[in-house]
């Protein structure tokens, strides 16, 4: 099994840098978050990127205002965004972690022009064509099955999966400290004769890589799944994997609707409503979308959170605090050492197919 890197230095001072225009609150939310954040973290340090002028409201020893003229809006084509808005608040971020004025840079803009700009300025770490963007959702054990893609690639062949399966597990070994953390496959069936041509090679490959002690693979899972908590990790393509999240997300609102429903209805229903309301909640709060925001860009030569785009204040905070922890428990470093060991599974017989840039919004 990979070697555990998790005795290498912990950087003393963790600062990240801040798209504080992105998203589709801007500043209103970002400051927010990030007051609260340094609050939570005493020797954590933002770089809050944007508008001068809007970002007055908060006053730190440990925030500095880093300027930016430009902003990338939510529908902005990737290509205005790429090549047109240089200054942008979101470039800039990014610029920030490329120069090693940060460890990690968080956003809540446009995903797909973060993931164009982050792998035009930071570039692909050697063995990996295609980053890949991991959430977290919610599962009946209390915690979390981190999933991808999320929507970076919608069309994957098999060594796309693979690499996803080593990414995936240097994420969670670094935010849990679990040095072999189970790879499930996502599938329409757990038989190794089920699925389309790529899931069955990418079988194949994954059964490869737990053969020479490169990752812990489960086998064959079904979507259900990924809410039970089979296993920590489940790989797919991110047409799939964009559906998950936003089913989870909707069945969260629906839960809110519901008590909200009931309790505008007759007596009856509103008694009934009280008497469950403990157990509703708790399935709302474990539900909640906003406890597992924040989206790691992986396969980059950085680190690069992707916030929801609709985040309010706690949303957002949890996305720094997970592009905190990132850095702080060495998510690169870990990154870096499974890809080398991986190395010659990674390695492709053929070139990778064009990546299609159009990510999915999140």
């Amino acid at each position: 099994m990979l070697t555990s890197v998790a005795s290498a230095p912990v950087p003393a001072a963790i600062t990240l840098a801040v798209d504080c225009m992105g998203g589709d609150h801007g500043p209103r939310v970002t400051l927010a978050a990030c007051r609260a954040f340094l609050e939570r973290h005493p020797e954590a340090s933002l770089l809050l990127v944007g508008a001068p002028a809007a970002l007055e409201g908060l006053k730190h020893p440990r925030a500095r205002v880093v300027g930016a003229s430009e902003v990338v809006g939510m529908d902005d084509p990737i290509e205005i965004a790429l090549r047109r808005k240089k200054d942008s608040s979101m470039r800039v971020a990014i610029q920030q972690v490329k120069d090693g004025a940060a460890q990690a840079a968080i956003s809540a803009g446009n995903t797909g022009a973060l993931m164009a700009i982050a792998r035009y300025l930071l570039k692909t770490l050697d063995g990996i064509d295609r980053p890949a963007i991991a959430p977290q959702l919610p599962n009946s054990k209390g915690g979390a099955t981190t999933v991808l893609d999320l929507g970076a690639n919608v069309d994957c062949d098999a060594a796309d999966l693979l690499q996803f399966a080593v990414l995936g597990s240097a994420l969670v070994s670094a935010l849990t400290g679990n040095d072999s953390p189970s790879v499930g496959l996502l599938n329409v069936g757990e038989e190794a004769i089920k699925g389309s041509e790529v899931i069955k090679k990418a079988s194949q490959l994954l059964r490869s890589a737990a053969d020479t002690g490169d990752l812990n693979f489960y086998g064959n899972v079904e979507g259900n799944d990924i809410f039970k908590g089979t296993t920590d990790i489940v790989v797919c393509d991110g047409f799939v994997g964009n559906v998950a999240l936003k089913a989870t997300e909707g069945v969260a609102s629906m839960i809110v609707d519901f008590l909200r429903q009931e309790y505008s209805a007759g007596i009856f229903s509103k008694f009934a409503a009280i008497v469950s309301y403990p157990v509703l909640k708790s399935l709302k709060n474990r539900l909640d979308h906003r406890r597992y925001n924040g989206a790691a860009l992986l396969g980059l030569r950085g680190l690069v959170f992707k916030s929801h785009g609709s985040a309010d204040e706690v949303a957002f905070g949890h996305a720094l605090d997970r592009a905190y922890d990132a850095a702080r428990n060495n998510l690169l470093e870990r990154v870096r050492a499974r890809i080398a060991h991986a190395a010659p599974l990674l390695a492709r017989q053929e070139p990778a197919a064009p990546v299609d840039a159009t990510a999915l919004h999140v």
